[in-house]
């Protein structure tokens, strides 16, 4: 049992470590664009909303950006209805603290836990 732990321990520390660096990379780059291209990106938000908003990001950005910010939004999934502010910088950083909350503290937590545990 010692063994399926360790790799369980192994698992979580690794799932925590990719999460966080992917939530942390997705805040970075949306700070990036929103201090780089602030008054376009609010007139494009303005004008194409919703699934249209997402189309003029795919086409703004690469690839690897693009695969970057698709995992960064399912991270932030779960919390993203914790803030109506109307600030985007509200409603990203929230719920980009508590992602770093969950999957960096609980994930690095609960791999501990049970390494210290076995």
């Amino acid at each position: 049992m010692p063994i399926l732990s360790t790799v369980v321990d192994g698992v979580l520390r690794l799932v925590a470590i990719v999460a966080t660096l992917l939530v942390v990379a997705g805040f970075a780059l949306f700070a990036r664009d929103q201090m780089s291209h602030a008054s376009h990106q609010q007139v494009t938000y303005l004008a194409h909303p919703g699934p249209n908003q997402e189309h003029a990001r795919e086409s703004r950005h690469s690839s690897l950006r693009e695969t970057v910010d698709d995992a960064n939004d399912t991270l932030l999934k779960p919390f993203a209805g914790v803030t109506t502010a109307h600030n985007e910088w509200v409603r990203r950083g929230i719920p980009t603290l508590l992602a770093l909350l969950v999957y960096g503290l609980g994930l690095g937590f609960l791999a501990r836990y049970l390494r210290v545990r076995s």
